[in-house]
């Protein structure tokens, strides 16, 4: 198993272990606007992906968490540009939920490691 601590105690914004990563990702800003937030929670998870020898061409699970799920199609937007064609396209689910202030997107996903 290998883990790859976040800055904050406590944390890791990745683990791999048995042939998966494990991973969350969040705007470490964070930016004003869902749009903005959604793109540098990405390139966020392109890095921890990277790190962990995966992409996201390889995700099979995704869970995006919104604090305003009114929020969902400018993060759709920003995410289909993202993902790219249907290829790459994981088992997707959105959630409403109370974020900490000022953060309006978290990602977390399951990807698979060459």
């Amino acid at each position: 198993m290998k883990r790859f601590p976040e800055s904050m105690t406590g944390k890791s914004g990745a683990v791999v272990a048995g042939g998966l990563v494990y991973a969350v990702a969040f705007d470490p800003g964070p930016a004003a606007g869902i749009a903005e937030q959604t793109a540098n929670t990405l390139r966020y998870l392109d890095e921890l992906l990277e790190k962990a020898g995966s992409g996201k061409d390889r995700l099979i699970q995704a869970t995006v968490y919104l604090s305003d799920i009114a929020d969902k199609a400018r993060m759709d937007a920003v995410w289909c540009d993202w993902i790219g064609g249907e290829e790459n396209w994981p088992q997707r689910a959105c959630v409403g939920v109370d974020l900490e202030p000022g953060y309006l997107i978290e990602i977390v996903v399951v990807a698979a490691v060459v």
